[in-house]
């Protein structure tokens, strides 16, 4: 009979073990880089007086402790997209907007001047982003951006977001005291991360300081400022709702598939409202999004709804500020098409259909599980191929099919 010994335990060290390591690790790593990055000694020391590790943070991988489990993703339902434009969510964010609208409307006025950017636009960034300012950002960001590069999943990434907050302290925009972001990093009212301050913030109010905390000209300019550096079309919207007829494919979207306006409207494409296309834009290109398939509302967006995702790599986030924006500008409401009863089915599920579409030689951008422009167009491709009616849009009847 084999005897049978205990393996032997190792301790997992203690959290104060851990906040020791960290003190250390602020003066003999980080140090060294912040002062050959040209940081002052008086600026670290103040960002660093009474910070400790901030153990609340998500994500979190501290030294010494039992790894985190990974989350696998792919047995969960993808969400379907309606409940995410809250018709009552928009309707009061939209109010606050049109008031603002009018308090700022000559800083608003000035930034379209300058940036070329829509005051709507910047408007529905900020309501979204932070509810018009008066969401709540208690965090001292030097705290979470410390936490996150000493200890988190993605150490590197904050790393870089650490440093470059200390420049942003080291040029005096701020004081340690008032500099305030997310749980995730982001910083005052546009949410920007550091590397985004320096990059796009503006001193929009002349005060000498680039204030995205309190300042609502240095605010609404560094949104503007941002989308405008991203590539933003001056004088073109960002999309329009519209209704495609049957007989147009819808494995035709993708901003890799741009055509004029005037294709679109040829192919029988029609606003939705009821009105014409700008004649300004009839020459431009426009893109076909159809972000539930046939199974929800139909767009063609201009290069400005790409601009829109650099702040927020998400369909649905642009759309959001799209219809926010249109709700501010011009009173309008709700998306006309009815999203329908899709996002139910299993990530794993979806995933599974994106391999075999790839076996097939489809481009499906990846096989996530969750069924982006390229997953949807190929689904409308292949179901074309295969004598369906084009859906562009996973469903569960295909799956004994796709295999």
């Amino acid at each position: 009979m084999t005897a049978l010994f205990p393996l032997p335990s190792y301790a997992v060290p203690s959290k104060a073990d851990v906040e020791a390591q960290f003190e250390k690790w602020v003066q003999s790593d980080l140090w060294p880089e912040a002062k050959a990055g040209g940081i002052s000694e008086k600026t670290f020391q103040a960002a660093f007086s009474g910070v400790t590790l901030n153990w609340n943070l998500p994500d979190l991988a501290p030294p010494g402790f039992p790894l985190p489990k990974e989350q696998k993703q792919t047995q969960a339902e993808f969400s379907s997209p309606g409940p995410y434009f809250n018709e009552d969510r928009l309707k009061k964010l939209a109010a606050t907007g049109r008031g603002f609208a009018a308090q700022y409307a000559s800083t608003l006025k000035r930034i379209e001047k300058t940036y070329g950017v829509p005051g709507s636009i910047v408007l529905a960034i900020w309501g979204r982003e932070t509810g018009f300012g008066v969401a709540k950002i208690p965090n001292s960001a030097i705290e979470v951006l410390a936490t996150k590069a000493f200890m988190s999943t993605r150490k590197d990434m904050f790393r870089t977001e650490l440093v470059a907050a200390l420049h942003i302290l080291d040029g005096g925009d701020v004081t340690p005291a008032d500099f305030k972001g997310s749980w995730a990093g982001a910083l005052g009212q546009p949410q920007f991360m550091p590397t985004s301050y320096l990059k796009y913030a503006v001193d929009f109010d002349g005060d000498g300081h680039r204030n995205i905390w309190t300042s609502v000209p240095d605010t609404l300019a560094s949104i503007a400022n941002f989308l405008v550096k991203k590539g933003w079309q001056r004088d073109r919207d960002w999309g329009f709702e519209v209704s495609i007829p049957e007989a147009v494919s819808c494995a035709q979207e993708g901003p890799d598939l741009a055509k004029p306006l005037s294709h679109w409207a040829s192919l029988g494409i029609e606003r939705i409202s009821g009105k014409g296309f700008p004649s300004g834009e009839m020459k431009a290109d426009g893109m076909m999004l159809v972000p539930a398939g046939r199974d929800g509302p139909e767009f063609i967006v201009t290069p400005n709804f790409y601009i829109i995702k650099e702040y927020n790599n998400s369909d649905l986030y642009a759309l959001y500020i799209g219809n926010l924006a249109d709700r501010i500008a011009s009173n309008g409401g709700a998306f006309e098409g009815r999203w329908g009863d899709v996002g139910k089915m299993l990530r794993s599920d979806v995933a599974a259909m994106q391999k075999a579409l790839e076996r097939q030689g489809y481009d499906v951008g990846g096989s996530d599980g969750l069924p982006g422009y390229k997953t949807r167009r190929s689904i409308g491709q292949w179901q074309a191929k295969n004598g369906m009616k084009p859906t562009c849009f996973p469903e569960a009847t295909m799956k004994g099919k796709l295999k």
